[in-house]
């Protein structure tokens, strides 16, 4: 039995695409955090980043609660 992440993962493009992106800023944080030492303009990146994240994380979670209404 698929969850229904697994199901929008499957047939629902918005949210393949909001995952992939999830993944890519996740991506890019790592590679900040792994440097000792962040200029300015990659700390703003972090910040920023951070946000797209939560933002993203927050779509997806919404679009998961609408496919588990409409499924139920």
């Amino acid at each position: 039995m698929l969850t229904p992440r697994d199901q929008l993962l499957t047939g629902h493009e918005e949210f393949r695409r909001l995952v992939q992106e999830h993944s890519q800023f996740s991506q890019r944080l790592e590679s900040l955090t792994q440097k000792r030492y962040l200029t300015e303009d990659e700390k703003l990146e972090e910040v920023r980043l951070k946000k797209l994240k939560l933002r993203l994380k927050d779509q997806m979670l919404h679009l998961e609660r609408q496919f588990q209404q409409q499924s139920a």
